[in-house]
């Protein structure tokens, strides 16, 4: 079988026209490189150099040899760089999806724009799942990483949870909304909110930003008097500017807000919510590149979220 060396002496030979430069660009002995052509001929069963008492020139065959060995040579290199890109993490296309309560704005939008500027052969294909959806995605292998509001009802065996930032929670309410005109000094109190018309309420299968809200409305004696019209996706803030009912959303989403929804302030400062990151446990080495940025870009430690009743695990 004809060897990468052998197809590398012979293109060196031909393109520099004798033996000898070949022998010393390529820092071989000029009889080990005579030796691989003679056995580079004999598996061809044909002359590639006419031997002369001048320069060596190329047969016939050796002619229309050389451009293919040439273009061999050079589909290999690329072939190596590729799967060097790949196996380090360089090269390749992730799968990323977020909560349509994660915005793709502020220091997360920033991150992803930096991860790619400074990884110039991966790109993304992003689209929106709920937090739950996006652990059965990413447990089933169909998505690389996730971005989801905390809390998750149920933990995936082999995904990992890295909670990256928390957020203060706001209530948002249609610009007309009596409590816009009258704004408390102090912020909104949850039990203020024990008549109003919530725009989402918790699924029974679903954890996340609906479900916190609930717990918050909860500790303060009741539960989210639903909406006639409800939406878990963004289209939640569109029913809140159409006066359908109020909700508690993160801070960020006022990046994202159509002009018609008012956000105010809540007293109780404990109102917040966390975003999270979440990936396989065995990342790929794209994938294992991205969370190494956002470690880096959050300046945060690895934390993995437990499952309920155990602690808190973090590593620096």
């Amino acid at each position: 079988m004809i060897s990468t060396r052998q197809l590398r002496y012979f293109v060196e030979i031909a393109e520099c026209g004798n033996f000898s430069a070949a022998a010393e660009r390529l820092f071989v002995a000029q009889s080990a490189l005579s030796r691989q052509i003679k056995e580079l001929e004999s598996q061809l069963q044909t002359p590639l150099f006419e031997r002369t008492a001048r320069l060596p020139r190329l047969t016939a065959a050796g002619e229309a040899f050389f451009p293919k060995a040439r273009n061999l040579l050079t589909e290999l290199h690329k072939a190596s760089e590729l799967a060097t890109q790949v196996g380090q993490g360089q090269l390749g296309t992730l799968r990323l999806s977020h909560s349509s309560t994660v915005p793709m704005s502020g220091r997360l939008l920033q991150g992803i724009s930096g991860y790619l500027q400074s990884c110039p052969g991966a790109s993304m294909d992003m689209v929106k799942l709920s937090s739950e959806g996006q652990l059965q995605e990413l447990a089933e292998g169909r998505l690389d990483i996730g971005l989801l509001r905390l809390p998750v009802l149920r933990q995936r065996e082999g995904v990992q949870i890295v909670p990256l930032f928390s957020e203060p929670l706001l209530l948002a309410v249609p610009a007309e909304h009596p409590l816009t005109l009258d704004p408390a000094p102090h912020g909104v109190d949850l039990a203020q909110l024990r008549d109003q018309a919530f725009i989402s309420i918790p699924h029974p299968q679903r954890g996340g930003l609906s479900y916190l809200s609930a717990e918050l409305c909860m500790r303060q004696g009741f539960f989210p008097k639903a909406a006639r019209v409800m939406s878990r996706k963004t289209t939640q803030l569109q029913l809140i500017q159409a006066g359908f009912g109020i909700a508690l959303l993160p801070a960020s989403m006022q990046d994202i807000a159509p002009a018609g929804v008012r956000f105010l302030p809540l007293a109780d400062t404990d109102c917040q919510s966390t975003v999270a990151l979440a990936y396989r446990q065995q990342p790929t080495p794209l994938v294992a590149q991205f969370v190494e940025h956002f470690r880096t870009h959050l300046e945060l430690p690895i934390c993995v979220v437990p499952l309920p009743d155990s602690p808190l695990n973090c590593a620096p």
